[in-house]
């Protein structure tokens, strides 16, 4: 596990309370149940500030505590079977899309495949009066814009042939897939929304991609610095959905 000491000096210094919860909640889903003493010591993190992340990830219901110390919370849990349902993925990422909204100032949501379409299951809006928004329900063809293309990328082979024969351009599109699967990463200006940004990164099982998460930003918010932080915050927010989506319920 990395810690902030092991980071660059300017990687650490951007390094934000939500990066460092969502390291604590990998910790506890990795472990099963552990005591708050323990993760100070795995994260070498003060006592104190441990408890602090763990009484907001427990507001969240991220995990819950128990006599012997802290687990992953009821509400992460997916009941049995390889399919994971739409609702489970909405209750599984709404924390998640929650601390993104707040960490970036942005817009996030995730959205899943249907089919030959991108469709948002759930936002959380930015707070800003002038925000980008994605109606629950909206669905967006799988050639067009950062989300589809991540959920394009790993989609079935006949699906990427389908999506690749509607496309006007076939050859830009076959390129920015690889890439998608490449850097775990798509990014896209004006492709969803005519002067919006939008970033996108795959949600992962060991059975294939559940779903993608998104932050989108009117462009001119979008500056280097706020891409890198929301990249990099995207990676962290998909991670811990990816490992909530493998514990099950119990029996």
């Amino acid at each position: 596990m990395t810690t902030a000491r092991d980071r660059p000096p300017e990687e650490a210094a951007e390094d934000s309370s939500f990066a460092r919860g969502l390291r604590v909640f990998l910790v506890v889903a990795d472990r099963g149940e552990i005591r708050a003493d323990e993760l100070g010591a795995l994260l070498e993190t003060p006592i104190s500030t441990i408890y602090r992340y763990l009484r907001t990830l427990t507001e969240f219901g991220f995990v819950e505590r128990t006599e012997g110390g802290y687990r992953v919370g009821p509400r992460l849990l997916i009941s049995g079977g390889p399919t994971v349902t739409s609702e489970e993925l909405i209750r599984v990422a709404e924390p998640v899309l929650r601390l993104l909204a707040e960490e970036t100032g942005e817009t996030a949501l995730i959205a899943r495949r249907v089919g030959q379409t991108a469709v948002c299951l759930l936002e959380v809006q930015s707070a800003q009066p002038l925000r980008v928004t994605c109606e629950p329900g909206a669905a967006k063809p799988l050639h067009t814009g950062a989300i589809s293309r991540v959920l394009l990328a790993y989609a079935p082979a006949d699906v990427r042939t389908e999506a690749l024969a509607a496309s006007e351009d076939a050859v830009v599109l076959r390129g920015a897939l690889v890439a998608a699967v490449a850097d775990g990463i798509a990014h896209d200006e004006g492709a969803l929304y005519p002067g919006t940004v939008s970033i996108a990164v795959p949600v992962l099982r060991e059975d294939g991609i559940a779903a993608a998460i998104a932050v989108l930003a009117p462009r001119g918010r979008a500056t280097k610095t706020w891409r890198a932080k929301t990249a990099r915050l995207l990676r962290e927010g998909s991670t811990v959905i990816s490992a909530a989506l493998e514990v099950r319920a119990p029996p």
